[in-house]
């Protein structure tokens, strides 16, 4: 590879920020949008089994109402917690914020269909987790294409917590798994860089 196509991709990788705050009223274009999820496609995947689907949404009431649906939810698992009930409407307002104020919402989903079939459950679990791990290399696509075209976004596992909410809100069949939400939007303020670990303490060679 090319040194500066190198340097590039790492000045691109190093930039991205998970945008949590408010995004501008900048509308996102058709034609950009189909760009960063065709980006997404391209991701590897186990098996070559693609097992990702992305569910698109822009209308604003769509938006509303899966924030309101999966803030109930949530709701029920803070009661289970005993978290008080302050912190809950805290925590389930940022949330519904953040869902509904999005320019565009993506629900990135799972399928297993495409897997290999296993009989027993130790490798039908490895088929699952691989399946998992291709989704997430397409949402890493994605978030990389996204920044590189000037979009801001932010990968949210929400879904993952309510999945039954989210397939009953935008009629997704039983058999696909909505994993991710993912925000996407033109972003108003410099976002400073996060902490990260030093490689020392991440990279081993040969051995832990």
């Amino acid at each position: 590879m090319d040194s500066t196509v190198l340097t590039r991709f790492i000045e691109v990788a190093k930039s991205r920020r998970s945008v949590k705050r408010e995004f501008s009223r900048r509308t996102v274009g058709k034609r950009l949008l189909e760009h960063v999820l065709e980006a997404a496609t391209w991701a590897p995947s186990a098996h070559n089994s693609q097992p990702w689907s992305f569910i698109v949404i822009r209308e604003k009431s769509t938006k509303a109402r899966l924030a309101e649906n999966m803030a109930d939810a949530w709701r029920r698992d803070f009661e289970k917690d005993m978290t008080p009930s302050i912190e809950t409407e805290r925590r389930t307002a940022a949330s519904k914020t953040r869902i509904s104020n999005a320019p565009v919402l993506l629900v990135v989903c799972l399928t297993t269909e495409l897997m290999q079939k296993c009989k027993d459950e130790r490798r039908k679990k490895c088929e699952y987790v691989m399946a998992i791990q291709s989704v997430a290399a397409a949402i890493q696509n994605l978030l990389l294409a996204a920044h590189e075209s000037g979009l801001g976004s932010c990968w949210m596992c929400a879904p993952l917590f309510c999945p039954d909410t989210v397939r009953k809100t935008l009629g997704i069949p039983d058999h696909i798994d909505p994993q991710a939400l993912v925000t996407l939007g033109y972003f108003k303020d410099h976002i400073p860089p996060p902490a990260r670990k030093p490689t020392s303490e991440t990279i081993h060679v040969d051995r832990w």
